[in-house]
């Protein structure tokens, strides 16, 4: 396997995981891994669209308290992050499934997601904090949205064009490498340290493209599942990278308009309508 990968050419190496030939399961077991991703993508954003429907889309957390916005906030991140990582998530799972039974198996599976999940509720945490920080600006002075809101479209926009956005979309898109480099990790913990390391290489990636919920509103359903497709075909398009630097160009132009566009801001505008109401 090593000498495969050092021999390889670049772009063979760079190539969508899920791709012909590069594919990390037999095409039987990947078909049958993508329904199960399914069933539980589907649920999440089941949630996640049943939440927003009962909420407008508004400046801060919309008053919601902490611990209910990292139980939806962890929500939608596994209703946008569950299909692009579900390779790496597959393979080692099934990986765990060949080495322990029982609930040995249970245990080691669930340590892997919970190490994945918990680097994102922490990234919940700070993604709290500057809705607070964000919505307490935006209610003292309300034309501060317009400039909050191009501050987030250049943060933004920079990370996408930034080289830690490479460096972990590299990971995410080249994951067999790394999981040989996991199946070295040592116990105990070992897949709680694989779920956060890989999870950590997530953030990397996505925090970019997180950092624009500020402007669209946090509860935008229609943001969300433009960013999940968004992350979707980066990391399994073999153009994916190019995706990434065509956003953060999109995001740039978006920081210069949003002063003097408020439709590029809904979620630093007054409460908008819900979607149950509209």
């Amino acid at each position: 396997m090593r000498h495969s990968q050092t021999s390889a050419p670049a772009s063979a190496r760079s190539a969508a995981p899920t791709a012909a030939g590069g594919g990390l399961l037999p095409k039987r077991d990947l078909a049958a891994a993508w329904f199960l991703v399914v069933l539980i993508a589907v649920p999440a954003w089941a949630l996640t669209i049943g939440q927003a429907r009962d909420m407008g889309v508004e400046p801060g957390t919309m008053g919601m308290a902490l611990p209910l916005f990292l139980l939806l906030w962890v929500t939608m991140m596994a209703a946008m992050m569950l299909p692009s990582m579900a390779p790496v998530a597959i393979t080692w799972v099934r990986g765990i499934g060949r080495q322990s039974s029982g609930w040995a198996r249970t245990v080691r599976t669930v340590e892997f997601v919970g190490g994945y999940l918990l680097v994102w509720t922490a990234f919940g945490l700070l993604a709290y904090g500057a809705l607070v920080l964000t919505g307490g600006l935006v209610e003292d002075h309300p034309t501060a949205g317009r400039w909050i809101g191009a501050v987030s479209f250049l943060l933004a926009g920079l990370y996408q064009l930034g080289p830690l956005k490479y460096v972990c979309l590299r990971h995410c898109r080249d994951p067999m490498s790394h999981l040989v480099r996991y199946a070295g990790f040592r116990r105990p913990a070992r897949d709680l340290r694989v779920g956060v390391h890989h999870g950590a290489y997530c953030v990397g990636c996505c925090a970019g493209l997180m950092v624009v919920l500020v402007p669209l509103g946090v509860m935008n359903v229609a943001a969300m599942a433009a960013l999940a497709l968004v992350i979707f075909v980066e990391k399994l398009w073999s153009h994916g990278p190019l995706l990434a630097r065509v956003v953060g160009v999109a995001f740039l132009v978006l920081a210069v308009l949003a002063p003097f566009q408020d439709w590029l801001l809904p979620g630093l505008q007054g409460s908008m309508p819900s979607m149950g109401d509209m």
